[in-house]
């Protein structure tokens, strides 16, 4: 049996809203069972002061992820992790159907069927054997890492070196310092040699290995999967099928006409901008309508497929001005939908 780390055995009463802030997300796991839902937390390896601790209070600038120091030979300089993206939804609340109220959430312990605060609440392992073993926040912090307040560079290696596959999360690299000759020159040698950096750093209740590299003028710091958390199982081959020098051909003519420069603001998220209609609609009384879904056929004759798709291309590429752009209409707005 695998061992795993959780917080008692707690479950939510029937005022549970699953409604979280980001930070609770990350560490929430949901077990269902047949007669009740339980709630299992993950491990939360506070940060660890100082160096490597999220900054609070700022509210005129981003958010810093991690703190601490990069470390380039006998050369350290300090940075602040800031993060680079992050999903935006259209965001629901549940509420109560009676009576549309917001609903909270309540920590509940089977043990002594009552409701216990967060105060009452410790981190425990689960044994095989069974029984927990607890540990506090002043444990944890004695035996974090030391890169929980700086990166040690282990080595560099091609831009082209790490799968894509690979990046988990991006942050953009800011120098903590207004004059930061360092940071310059590491980024310059990056830059001239077409490497990128490959460390390690302690945050979010892991350690994790990351690459860096420049771009656009700044350094980018990824962090990566390890071996072990890629599903390789989940891979399959490519269907082996004969196709003629015809079809290719014509395979070929089509990836030409559809290449063009990767603009991302081009690009939007329809089923968000849906939802956002879908509520504007509901608020106005009108009726709302479906979207209809395309129909794909199997394909029976491959070269007269692709010789529509190629004509297809070519007519809507004539129909459009030589300036357009696919910019959708109706742009999606940051607003909480409740």
């Amino acid at each position: 049996m695998e061992n795993k780390l959780l917080t008692g055995n707690v479950i939510m009463s029937s005022r549970v809203s699953f409604q979280r802030s980001e930070s609770d997300k990350r560490y929430l796991r949901r077990d269902v069972d047949s007669n009740l839902r339980r709630t299992r937390v993950q491990p939360f390896v506070p940060d660890q002061g100082g160096p490597g601790r999220p900054e609070e209070g700022l509210t005129n600038m981003p958010a810093t992820v991690w703190k601490g120091y990069i470390s380039f030979g006998l050369v350290s300089f300090p940075v602040r992790l800031l993060s680079a993206a992050r999903a935006e939804t259209a965001h629901f609340h549940l509420l109560h159907k009676k009576d549309l109220s917001r609903l909270r959430e309540v920590w509940y312990c089977t043990e002594e069927d009552k409701p216990i605060e967060r105060s009452e609440i410790v981190k425990g392992y689960e044994l095989e054997t069974g029984g927990y073993v607890t540990v506090t926040e002043e444990e944890l912090k004695k035996i974090a890492p030391t890169t929980a307040s700086a990166m040690e560079i282990l080595q560099f290696v091609a831009s082209d070196d790490v799968d894509p596959l690979l990046f988990e999360s991006s942050y953009y690299v800011a120098a903590d310092e207004k004059v930061s000759k360092p940071y310059a020159l590491f980024m310059a040698a990056l830059q001239e040699t077409k490497r990128s950096a490959i460390a390690k750093i302690a945050m979010h209740n892991r350690e994790h290995v990351v690459v860096i590299r420049p771009a656009e003028g700044v350094l980018v710091l990824h962090t990566l999967y390890y071996e072990n958390e890629l599903h390789k199982t989940h891979k399959t081959e490519a269907p082996k099928a004969r196709f003629s020098t015809k079809e290719l051909d014509m395979a070929r003519s089509l990836v030409q006409k559809l290449t063009a420069k990767f603009k991302l603001s081009e690009f939007h998220d329809s089923y968000r901008e849906n939802v956002e209609r879908l509520i504007e609609d509901k608020q106005k009384g009108k009726k709302i309508t479906n979207v209809k879904q395309p129909r794909k056929a199997p394909v029976i004759d491959l070269m007269e497929a692709l010789t529509k798709s190629l004509q297809t291309t070519e007519a809507s590429h004539a129909s459009e001005p030589r300036d357009s752009k696919q910019v959708s209409k109706h742009r999606p707005r940051k607003r909480q939908v409740a």
